[in-house]
């Protein structure tokens, strides 16, 4: 059992629990997930670790409440317990330590896995700048953990309501065009978030880091329900990822996979919309 230990409610759609798990925190990396079922009847579900206090032994997690397993979560109160969490699962984020410059970008709660990406990037003493991106002002999450953790912070919103208006896309491409440099660009977000950015990123042949989350059932490479192509190859995200080179992706592929559950999922975090 795994005992809750904070919970905070971020907005409509959004919660960050903390959970007592220290063998997890103690080996978990950026990038890094686990996998939890509340109770004996519960469904796994899988969500990437948004930071760890090895201190406490405790571990953070945001979730979005899109499905029966999410909303149930969120009636898990501080001091209750849920039956099992599994991890640190999948490979870690690649720190490119060796870079003059890089470029983390988040879409809506894909900020939750941008962040431990640039405090790493932040704490190996590579300069690294973050482009977060979110529908409105009342969906930002974690701006002041980001902005400590970084050289730039550039937030935009679909409509203006905090920092500029506009996309993650568009900043980028105006940082590119105003002579920025990056050597490598880490994108975390909604898929075709991501396939935008990598289109952008190829352009100017930027290396190019996604994290993919493709539907997961089991995360140890078992049932192949995140099976991805990659580089003309299927490659499992659970084991081979969830980090992959963008240029690679199949990313209609991967939009064709995860819309056969779009009609229940209600909450839409981000608003990147490109047609």
């Amino acid at each position: 059992m795994f005992t809750i230990t904070k919970r905070v409610r971020l907005n409509s759609c959004l919660s960050q629990i903390t959970i007592s798990a220290p063998a997890i925190a103690h080996k978990a990396l950026a990038g890094q997930f686990v996998v939890l079922r509340i109770d004996e009847k519960g469904e796994r579900i899988p969500l990437t670790i948004s930071w760890c206090d090895k201190h406490q032994g405790t571990v953070t997690l945001i979730y979005q409440l899109i499905g029966n397993t999410t909303k149930q979560l969120d009636t898990v109160m501080e001091g209750d317990s849920i039956l099992d969490l599994v991890g640190p699962l999948g490979v870690p984020t690649h720190i490119d330590s060796y870079a003059d410059r890089v470029c983390v970008i988040g879409g809506g709660v894909g900020n939750a896995i941008a962040y431990p990406v640039a405090k790493a990037h932040f704490n190996n003493d590579v300069p690294v700048d973050v482009i977060a991106g979110y529908k409105n002002a009342d969906f930002v999450i974690l701006e002041d953990k980001i902005r400590s953790h970084c050289d730039n912070l550039y937030l935009v919103t679909d409509d203006g309501s905090a920092g500029d208006k506009g996309f993650v896309t568009a900043k980028l491409s105006q940082l590119l065009d105003e002579g920025v440099k990056y050597d490598h660009v880490f994108a975390i977000g909604p898929i075709i978030m991501m396939k935008k950015v990598c289109e952008i990123t190829a352009k100017h042949n930027i290396k190019t880091t996604v994290s993919l989350n493709p539907i997961m059932v089991d995360g140890i490479g078992m049932c192949g329900g995140c099976r991805v192509v990659v580089g003309g190859q299927v490659k499992f995200a659970c084991v081979d990822g969830p980090d992959f080179d963008g240029h690679l992706v199949d990313f209609d592929g991967l939009i064709s996979r995860n819309s056969m559950y779009d009609n229940v999922h209600k909450c839409n975090l981000t608003g990147e919309v490109h047609k």
